[in-house]
């Protein structure tokens, strides 16, 4: 199974639109990390044509909030380039898993710390201020700390049933399920008669 860990950084935020869906914010850069080939990159979006294939051989597409947020605006890309519709492409949304198993969202930062005692290198909106201001390496460095955290979060997930998440000076405990998250192949067995 491929699988493919991305993020997505934005040009604006709702409010410079008018709207809430986030199809209608702009991209500035998409990282990702490619489990086939254990690497990291970055792209703009006068890259994507290079990106796209990573995304076509993907199996799994693993994200952080990305079946509300990293998919459907990357998906608005992708249509546009006459791609067809990442949503066809099965994904794994590990705060969605969260969600449905401890019942409540949790940011990426509260479960990095908890998890591994470490933060985020920065914020989402800071990415939009670089942006602004023309520092898209920044942004690129910033997009790719928040994939490997996300891959790193997603494998600990897996090994060990559980994540851990900050709250004031407490670290809390969030079991779940991942029996679903990397299916097994069926396996065909033959007839002895």
């Amino acid at each position: 199974m491929r699988k493919l860990v991305f993020d997505i950084e934005t040009k604006n935020i709702f409010q410079d639109v008018g709207s809430n869906n986030p199809a209608d914010l702009d991209i500035s850069v998409v990282g990702i990390y490619d489990y086939e080939t254990n690497e990291f990159k970055c792209f703009t979006e006068e890259e994507f044509d290079k990106m796209w294939p990573y995304f076509e051989k993907a199996d799994v597409l693993i994200t952080f909030t990305g079946d509300h947020f990293d998919i459907p605006l990357l998906n608005k890309y992708y249509r546009r380039a006459g791609k067809g519709d990442l949503k066809s492409i099965r994904s794994l949304d590990v705060l969605k898993e969260i969600k449905s198993q401890y019942g409540r969202r949790m940011s990426l930062d509260k479960i990095a710390e908890g998890t591994f005692g470490i933060n985020k290198s920065g914020h989402g909106f800071d990415a939009i201020v670089w942006w602004r201001t023309g520092r898209v390496e920044e942004i690129k460095k910033y997009c790719i700390d928040d994939v490997r955290i996300t891959r790193d979060v997603y494998e600990y997930a897996l090994k060990n049933k559980k994540l851990m998440f900050k709250d004031g000076p407490f670290i809390k405990e969030i079991k779940l399920e991942t029996k679903h998250w990397e299916p097994v192949p069926e396996v065909k067995t033959q007839s002895l008669f």
